[in-house]
């Protein structure tokens, strides 16, 4: 079956978001850009010169979700740890220029994470990162903990933004489903995961991986690799069975969007991207997109459609930006409705989800 959504109501829902509270917690980076043009290839190795025109520094990970919140006229509040040293500091004072509210727990023990990415003739050439992945040591983690139990109160959205490089663990999820669970109503919890914390991620409301993190969360090595409708049935039910989430959203490239809002309901969402030229922050987009659809009353489904909206954005563009809501709400009132298909139908829920041969029994709330 076919529907589509009413655009002018997602446009009305931009005007709502204002000034609602969203906190972020995890990963945050500095993102060190250089830009130019390639004019030869080097007599000391077969790589392109590169000559470098302009050069910018933007919040990256946790922080650009957070420049993205506050493009889409959300306020939100950015809890995340870095090194003590000078790309922290460049880092915080970045996020103090946004406008963005930040706690962020310094810990001597590891180096703040700088992704450094060459880009020539809008493409990119070579990326080069500095990081660590290891856990946060003790002191930072504990107070990383104590901000984020205080602050988990007073959101109506909480965005978990994963990048593995040592924020998000167990412990501290644990002690945000403690802070958390006894509050009416209750902050919604949306996670953009990484594969490598899928037993910490149990029972949060929404879970956005992509495609490739769906199959290794999901264990899907062992269900086949089918491609299609059917190959991302058996990977969306198989991770809702190991993760127990209540809603899951499947970021599939220039594939859309699948969105699981129970094992036997799911909808595909076309992309509606015309022309991609970076998909560098698309996913931050993506999911700042979603809390603001969320925080300003707005369905799942219809969330859903207004992220779509603006991954379409930010992917015609050149590395990681911040959509504004105005760029967000001339797209929709010049689009045309997407066509939803529905891949299952709540109607039809078995223990076996129809159509989809083989897939384990995925009932997850």
């Amino acid at each position: 079956m076919n529907a589509t959504t009413d655009l002018p109501r997602l446009a009305a829902a931009l005007e709502a978001v204002a000034g609602k509270p969203i906190l972020v917690v995890g990963d945050c980076m500095l993102d060190h850009y250089l830009m130019g043009d390639v004019g030869r290839i080097s007599p000391e190795a077969p790589v392109p010169v590169v000559r470098v025109a302009s050069e910018r520094h933007t919040a990256g990970g946790a922080g650009n979700v957070a420049r993205n919140l506050v493009a889409l006229g959300a306020k939100p509040f950015l809890v995340s740890a870095t090194g003590d040293d000078d790309a922290g500091r460049m880092l915080a004072a970045i996020l103090e220029s946004e406008g963005i509210e930040a706690l962020l727990v310094r810990d001597r023990t590891r180096p703040t994470t700088i992704k450094t990415r060459i880009i020539a003739q809008n493409q990119q050439v070579v990326r080069v990162d500095r990081e660590s992945d290891a856990p946060l040591a003790d002191r930072a983690r504990r107070g990383l903990i104590d901000a984020l139990t205080k602050l988990a109160r007073e959101a109506r959205v909480i965005v978990v933004s994963d990048y593995a490089k040592g924020v998000i663990g167990r412990e501290l999820m644990d002690a945000l489903r403690a802070a958390i669970a006894g509050l009416d109503p209750k902050p919604l919890v949306l996670v953009d995961p990484k594969p490598a914390n899928a037993a910490c991620y149990a029972g949060v409301d929404l879970l956005t991986p992509n495609l490739k993190e769906t199959l290794e969360m999901a264990g899907a090595h062992g269900l086949g690799r089918e491609s299609g409708r059917t190959g991302v049935l058996r990977a969306g039910l198989a991770l809702f069975k190991a993760t127990r989430v209540k809603h899951l959203c499947v970021t599939l490239g220039p594939e859309g969007i699948a969105l699981f809002r129970s094992p036997s309901d799911v909808t595909h969402l076309p992309t509606v991207a015309k022309r991609v030229y970076d998909v560098t922050g698309a996913g931050d987009s993506v999911m700042a997109a979603l809390a603001c659809g969320l925080a300003a009353g707005l369905d799942l489904l219809d969330a859903c459609v207004l992220s779509n909206y603006c991954a379409g954005i930010a992917v015609s563009q050149v590395g990681a930006v911040a959509v504004t809501r105005q760029e967000l709400a001339a797209a929709l009132a010049t689009a045309v409705a997407p066509a939803l298909e529905r891949w299952l139908e709540p109607s039809r829920t078995t223990s076996t989800a129809p159509d989809v041969p083989g897939v384990p029994d995925g009932s997850s709330s």
